[in-house]
């Protein structure tokens, strides 16, 4: 939700338009280091955590989350939306699928699963976002229970926006025509906006969540995916 939003905000903050879908990404990257980091906190203090999962997944979520800036950056900026639309698409379908998932899995090797760490990485940097919606999917079709799946995201999660936030700001010192208070592809004051804003209404969402049935979550969420697709690759 925060890449398409900033898209459409960052021109009018003088932000060029060759960069604006990197400063986008790299912002809504940084932004999740800070609304993930406590979730993180509050989960590994429950013990809500996989240790297999943090053991080999982590590896390969640093180096994809890292690389995912640098193959952003290779990408002509004309076509990085588009590559963000196929992303936001893909990730709709997969929801809608797991809502009747049933089958589960043992956790596979640790090579296997350093693979796929790599995987999330790679394609949640190059789309903005936590990993969450393709991390707590495999870890629960793997055998791992819902709530330390959800907490063993939320830590990698943090991590991968770490790491792509690094590499999009290692990339951005580059860019020329950038506006103050930007660090790399950084915006500085919209990451402020977004975590000022989203510290009050994440316990509007998370009443609601506690409301509404997940699958009935899972839908109206899977839907307003497609709709940000559509908008993005059109």
């Amino acid at each position: 939700m925060i890449v398409p939003a900033l898209l459409y905000l960052l021109p009018l903050a003088d932000i060029p338009l060759d960069f604006s879908m990197n400063v986008a990404l790299a912002t809504s990257l940084a932004s999740i280091i800070v609304t993930s980091g406590s979730s993180a906190l509050n989960h590994a203090k429950l013990g809500n955590v996989e240790p297999y999962a943090i053991k080999w997944m982590m590896p390969g979520i640093v180096v994809g989350g890292f690389a995912g800036a640098y193959i952003a950056e290779w990408i002509p900026s004309e076509y990085l939306p588009k590559v963000f639309g196929v992303i936001v698409l893909l990730l709709s379908i997969q929801m809608l699928f797991s809502i009747k998932s049933t089958k589960q899995k043992s956790m596979p090797s640790p090579t296997v699963t350093v693979g796929w760490g790599t995987g999330i990485g790679v394609v949640s940097s190059l789309a903005g976002i936590g990993g969450g919606s393709l991390s707590v999917p495999f870890l629960n079709r793997h055998g791992v229970e819902m709530r330390k799946a959800v907490g063993s995201s939320s830590v990698c999660g943090s991590v991968l926006a770490l790491s792509g936030m690094i590499g999009f700001i290692l990339n951005g010192y580059h860019a020329e025509g950038m506006p103050s208070y930007t660090v790399g592809y950084v915006y500085i004051p919209a990451l402020l906006a977004i975590a000022m804003t989203s510290m009050l209404t994440t316990k509007v969402g998370a009443r609601m969540a506690s409301t509404l049935p997940t699958s009935s979550l899972k839908k109206i969420f899977a839907l307003f995916l497609m709709v940000v697709a559509g908008t993005m690759l059109l």
